[in-house]
């Protein structure tokens, strides 16, 4: 679980991301290779402590790995209320 705010906001930004490319088109080992560059940038830049970068990729896996958060979400149809 993330608890550092910066943390959070660049899992945000990169699960956000994810979903984006992933309706683009682009399919799992491209997530791959885009969430494993976002990674390497942020341990290049030393924007996070190392444990914290440690944790937001455990994360982003867990995340990548679930499928659920790659379905379009279909509208669901309108009921119609009999009125009276």
């Amino acid at each position: 679980m993330l608890t550092n705010p910066l943390c959070i906001r660049y899992y945000q930004r990169l699960t956000d991301a994810l979903v984006e490319s992933w309706q683009r088109g682009n399919r799992f080992s491209e997530l791959q290779i885009y969430m494993d560059g976002y990674i390497a940038a942020l341990r290049h830049s030393n924007a996070l402590e190392p444990y914290l970068i440690h944790r937001l990729e455990e994360e982003a896996f867990r995340f990548l790995r679930d499928p659920s958060n790659f379905e379009l979400a279909l509208p669901q149809p309108e009921v119609e209320a009999d009125y009276y």
